[in-house]
């Protein structure tokens, strides 16, 4: 565990910064008086999200690895990060669910029906906190995958020795 400490600590600053995000979203109406932007502002987000895993490989790569980092380790700490991420998901679910924004689902289910793009019974299936944890947990994990992948080319600074030497 205390190999991956800063991959535990980033994911708790992700998941704080989701929640600001969330508060944020919240606030600009996105959640209930503008609830038909939302799904092309929140993906805003991915900036955020990109410049914490930049921020999070940037610490690992000084800390640890004395300022000399390949891909693969930037990746496999970017996968770590984004294991954890998704599984501390579901709880930043919960308490965007119920805490920041409790009648987000009402909302959306309702915009979605009143335009026709779903029917009353597949919008509650859709959106509800059991569908938007697996959601946010699997979205996590994938999305954190091919954001490691990325990021970690760009953070690299150093290619790896045919030995698996640096």
């Amino acid at each position: 565990m205390n190999k991956f400490r800063l991959e535990i600590k980033w994911a708790i600053i992700f998941s704080a910064t989701v929640l600001v995000w969330m508060t944020f979203e919240k606030a600009m109406g996105w959640h209930d008086v503008h609830i038909g932007k939302h799904a092309l502002y929140t993906n805003f987000f991915a900036l955020v999200a990109i410049a914490v895993y930049v921020f999070a490989l940037l610490d690992k790569r000084k800390t640890v690895f004395n300022g000399k980092m390949t891909w693969k380790q930037g990746f496999i700490s970017g996968v770590a990060l984004s294991v954890i991420i998704a599984a501390l998901s579901p709880i930043t679910q919960f308490i965007t669910s119920t805490i920041i924004t409790p009648d987000y689902f009402t909302n959306i289910i309702n915009f979605v029906v009143n335009n026709g793009r779903m029917t009353q019974e597949a919008a509650e299936a859709y959106f509800n906190l059991k569908s938007y944890m697996l959601q946010s947990a699997f979205g996590a994990l994938t999305m954190g995958i091919v954001t490691a992948a990325f990021v970690a080319f760009f953070v690299k600074n150093t290619t790896e020795n045919p030995n698996g030497k640096h």
